[in-house]
């Protein structure tokens, strides 16, 4: 065998080594915080023999659900290089406003919850107009809400709690279907809506385009600023779903109800993998990185770790993410 085969031999070898080793990158990057979670769960598993029981994993999949539901509409905010701090606030404007509608013998269910619904997909709509219209900065637009929020749930309640509610209200958030809780029906709801928004719409596709590139979204022909008053009318409603599921939960409007929900969900939305710099990230990805938090949480209470170091591995995990996408961007 000549030498020139044997160059090219070894030359190809090199080239499926490199190309193989650009794969295992690519999947790390993909599919890396779908191993960290099951690495997780095992971990969790072996050190609490409580982990796996069902009635802990539903109770998991119950406490994640409402800080996913907001980081749908947040993830999508994010594809489009935004951001919103008022998630937290605008949940116990929602949470004081349909509370105050759902009192046994009162208004029919379907009011507290319209009402909710429209308070959340209000503040949404006016953060997108601020921001698409008015040109603010998405920190500084957001930050004003999430102030003006808070301060409204407090006038509205005059400060103080408000409770007793309908049964058909506590459902919502106590009540069991199957014996799975109703909060993880909700949840499965939002997350295949939002997913199929993202994926398979056109709405979806000019969400990704806008985060990508907005110059030449906007040269291509889409109504950028249009998009983005929907993507934050979007989150919130689904702030609006999850300030109704938290009131039904606690069994009580609460004008301090919410307080750094908002952190959660930019921090579930970053650890599955949307990029704060635009243009990526998915729902799943999403869940899984609710369900990291969650298990994260969880599992520490089970092994009696404080609540206070607890925030400290939440914060490192958030750091680690951002890296990574910092990585993967390079």
């Amino acid at each position: 065998m000549g030498k020139g085969s044997l160059d090219v031999q070894q030359k190809n070898k090199a080239k499926k080594s490199g190309i193989s080793k650009r794969k295992v990158k690519l999947n790390l990057q993909r599919y890396g915080m779908a191993l960290v979670f099951l690495v997780m769960v095992v971990l969790m598993s072996i050190l609490s023999p409580y982990f796996l029981e069902p009635r802990n994993l539903l109770n998991v999949v119950r406490q994640i659900s409402i800080i996913a539901i907001v980081a749908f509409g947040v993830t999508m905010i994010i594809i489009t290089t935004g951001i919103d701090l008022s998630s937290g606030s605008v949940i116990a404007l929602v949470s004081v406003v349909s509370a105050s509608f759902a009192h046994p013998n009162g208004y029919p269910l379907f009011v507290p919850i319209l009402l909710g619904l429209f308070v959340g997909a209000l503040t949404g709509l006016i953060n997108g107009v601020l921001v698409a219209k008015g040109k603010l900065p998405a920190f500084i637009a957001t930050l004003g809400m999430m102030i003006a929020a808070r301060g409204l749930a407090l006038i509205y309640s005059d400060g103080r709690p408000i409770t007793g509610f309908s049964q058909a209200f506590n459902f919502i958030g106590r009540g069991y279907l199957f014996n799975i809780p109703f909060p993880i029906y909700i949840l499965a709801l939002a997350a295949i809506a939002s997913h199929v928004i993202l994926k398979h719409t056109k709405f979806g596709k000019y969400i990704y385009a806008i985060g990508g590139n907005e110059q030449a979204a906007i040269i291509s022909g889409i109504n950028a600023d249009k998009y983005k008053i929907m993507v934050y009318s979007y989150a919130g409603l689904m702030t609006g779903i999850a300030g109704i599921l938290l009131t039904s939960r606690l069994s009580a409007g609460q004008p301090t109800a919410g307080v750094g929900y908002e952190l959660d969900a930019i921090a579930a939305s970053v650890i599955g993998g949307t990029s704060l710099s635009g243009g990526i990230g998915t729902i799943p990805g999403t869940i899984i990185g609710a369900l990291i938090m969650g298990v994260l949480n969880n599992g520490l209470d089970l092994l009696h770790v404080s609540a206070y170091w607890q925030q400290v591995v939440k914060g490192l995990i958030i750091v680690g993410a951002v890296l990574m996408d910092k990585q993967r961007r390079s």
